[in-house]
């Protein structure tokens, strides 16, 4: 035991010296700035910074990290740009794949694939950053704006993110998360947790996406099961861009004016939001209704909480099979509030709002929408115990005070 207990303090003492070595690598844009840049990637060691200065770096490929504990720091999210108009493959702007990674203060504009991706990086932090595609809305755009993805401990503060076509900020196959006070507008999804545990989303603003918030989990995928996703405190409103996903693509099936889409997964709760002007409905809980052969996978979205909610105008224009019919059979308006009946009353959702709120029956998976058979949905008098919130390292939280 004494020795284990030396063997640690020699392993802390190298640490402590190591980074007393930490240095900051400044690189300014202009000529060369692809090489130069990527080389202080490269060349960076745990405990550096990468200083970018102000101006636009015009870059023609993608750039890659992988040394850990590296802080890129920008002077700005708008002073600092990263150009990859001219970028040559397809790949994402920024790939990161070490831990202890903060990102911050700088702009990533027109990547061909992804703005900004982490894999497998652990303790990573997203913070004041611009991520956009500046022609509008086009499925040519990259998949995903912000895109951490295998990752545990995961914090995203103060970004925002404009044209991707999938996802402004997705969070995939992960664990112990926060997205807040960010901003996504015109995405297909505004922000994304896919197949991920322990989240929070909250005091952020959705707006002009298809759709504003997913919490979705999919088959054949390493992670599944998510769960324990709290969306609470944000504004989630017009989200009534037409959907711009390339055909293929899973949320190509998110239809336009939605508010908040809960797809698959389970113990998940959506509270004070404020939710309007969305087209098809404000929030939306369904099963996944594609074909899968994952055995372990459960299409079912369970234990579901919705309250303290306040709702504006929903659902006068519903886009998805057989939404117009039942719309027009209830006097125009489609509710605020719809569960698809995945799995009957096993699956039904908790909801204290007061608005109206409909089941549409489809107990079977397999059945198709045009097949309702809708039902209102009483509200519950009692929910149960809360979610614990989630809870980062503090050395993350360190950073972006």
């Amino acid at each position: 035991m004494r020795m284990r207990k030396l063997a640690l303090v020699g392993a802390a003492l190298c640490a402590l010296v190591q980074f007393a070595d930490a240095k900051t690598i400044a690189v300014a844009p202009g000529d060369g700035a692809q090489e130069r840049l990527q080389e202080a990637l490269i060349a960076a060691e745990p405990g550096d910074i990468v200083e970018l200065g102000v101006g636009r770096f015009t870059l023609t490929d993608g750039l890659s990290l992988d040394v850990n504990n590296v802080t890129v720091k920008g002077q700005g999210a708008v002073e600092t740009t990263l150009d990859f108009a001219g970028q040559q493959g397809a790949g994402e702007g920024l790939l990161v794949t070490s831990d202890d990674i903060v990102l911050r203060d700088f702009g990533v504009e027109n990547s061909k694939g992804d703005g900004i991706k982490s894999k497998g990086a652990d303790r990573i932090v997203y913070y004041q950053l611009l991520v956009e595609w500046t022609g509008g809305p086009k499925a040519t755009n990259g998949a995903y704006g912000i895109y951490p993805v295998e990752s545990k401990d995961v914090l995203i503060d103060s970004v925002l993110v404009r044209g991707a076509s999938d996802a402004g900020i997705y969070v995939g196959q992960s664990r112990n998360i926060i997205v807040r006070n960010s901003t996504a507008v015109e995405n297909v999804a505004g922000i994304e947790i896919e197949n991920s545990i322990d989240a929070d989303v909250h005091d952020n603003i959705a707006t002009h996406n298809t759709g504003g918030v997913l919490v979705f989990d999919l088959p054949n995928l390493p992670q599944m099961g998510g769960h324990n996703v709290r969306i609470f405190g944000n504004i989630i409103v017009d989200n009534m861009t037409p959907n711009f996903a390339p055909k293929g693509n899973i949320v190509a099936n998110v239809p336009t004016g939605t508010g908040i889409m809960v797809m698959a997964n389970r113990k998940v709760e959506i509270f004070d939001n404020v939710l309007a002007d969305n087209g098809t409905s404000n929030v939306m809980i369904v099963g996944y209704r594609f074909p899968f052969e994952d055995s372990k996978y459960d299409p079912l979205p369970r234990e579901v909480v919705i309250w303290d909610n306040q709702h504006g105008r929903a659902g006068w224009d519903p886009q998805f099979r057989g939404g117009k019919e039942i719309a027009a059979a209830m006097g125009g308006s489609f509710p605020a509030i719809f569960w698809d009946g995945a799995g009957g009353n096993s699956s039904a959702p908790n909801i204290q709002d007061d608005v109206p709120a409909l089941s549409l029956g489809l107990t079977d998976i397999k059945a198709d929408t045009s097949a309702a058979q809708p039902t209102s949905l009483a509200m519950s008098t009692a929910r149960p115990a809360a979610l614990p919130a989630i809870i980062l390292p503090e050395s993350m939280e360190a950073v972006v005070r």
